[in-house]
């Protein structure tokens, strides 16, 4: 019956004789997260919707790390009777799942429902959740590379040594909490001895992260968490300044200069999203959509920031551009 009501409700705001409007919210100004809407636009583009053809109007806003700045954003297309809205990453979902039961919200660059603890009391997502999500499964390949490439532990599989590796996390960002419990469970796994320190904002990384290097970590693991993602030039620099390879499991900051990764494509993950968007425009209509998982993830390592390291790469891995 959810269902059958967001279709009717859909079916109506999209009348064929008008343009679409698409409401996209971005959280915060990231150049990795921005690749994320490149592609949704691009997918758009590709099935005939876009601003440029005037077959599309969108309205952007990016509350800039603000939350207060965000929800109103949310309720500003709300109040312009929206299409559907597209949100990236998380923190843009969850205010728009708070706000609106009818619009169709199609995720980007955002962790599954469970981990948004969004779910409702029968364990359902919400009904107009649509878009591209990711659990948390690939973090432990990519976590794992770490013992790969720092040596002496690089070549040799039998070591028991211990080898320090320091994350940082924001408690109230329910995947990078989820997340940390899940690295700590596989550094015990690994030998590593993992040192791990919480922030709050972007104002606490540069001193959190220096405090990490103090304890002689010998690598760093940029986890998924949005404040790590708007920090990221800030922890590289320092980590860079005391020597110290960071690596993470988001291809997207393998290119602003982490090492390695296992993940998935941002852009790529945006364009799928932008797919399944099309879809609904195209039918109007949300029958046979639900939100789906990420569909591409890549091996990929950063040249430059291997050379910088002395780390050889294997094979398997592709340079990114």
């Amino acid at each position: 019956m959810l269902l059958l009501g967001l279709v009717i409700f859909c079916s109506c705001n999209t009348p064929s004789n008008t343009i679409p409007v698409i409401g996209f919210a971005d959280a915060f100004e990231d150049n990795t997260i921005a690749q994320a809407k490149q592609g949704f636009f691009d997918a758009l583009k590709k099935s005939g919707y876009s601003e440029d053809n005037n077959t599309l109007k969108v309205i952007y806003r990016n509350a800039q790390g603000d939350i207060p700045k965000l929800t109103l954003s949310i309720k500003y297309f709300i109040s312009e009777k929206v299409t559907l809205m597209a949100t990236n990453p998380s923190l843009s979902t969850i205010a728009a799942l708070q706000n609106t039961k009818d619009i169709p919200v199609f995720m980007m660059v955002s962790p599954t429902p469970q981990l948004m603890n969004v779910m409702d009391k029968q364990n359902n997502a919400p009904a107009n959740l649509f878009g591209v999500a990711e659990d948390l499964g690939y973090i432990d390949t990519s976590f794992s590379l770490i013992p790969k490439f720092i040596k002496p532990f690089a070549d040799d599989t039998t070591v028991v040594r211990m080898l320090k590796v320091g994350m940082i996390y924001n408690q109230s960002e329910p995947q990078s909490a989820e997340a940390l419990q899940r690295i700590k469970a596989l550094a015990t796994k690994l030998h590593i001895e993992l040192v791990s320190l919480p922030v709050n904002n972007t104002a606490d990384v540069q001193l959190v992260t220096q405090a990490l290097l103090s304890k002689g970590i010998k690598a760093f693991f940029a986890n998924p968490d949005n404040t790590v993602f708007s920090s990221f030039e800030t922890i590289l620099k320092a980590c860079n300044d005391a020597h110290v390879p960071v690596f993470t499991s988001e291809a997207g900051l393998v290119s602003r200069g982490a090492v390695a990764a296992y993940g998935a494509d941002i852009y790529q993950w945006g364009y799928q999203a932008g797919e399944q968007a099309a879809q609904f425009l195209k039918n109007k209509s949300a029958a046979g959509l639900h939100w789906e998982m990420v569909k591409l993830r890549k091996r990929v390592y950063n040249a430059a920031a291997a050379k910088q390291f002395g780390i050889t790469v294997p094979a398997n891995f592709e340079a990114i551009k």
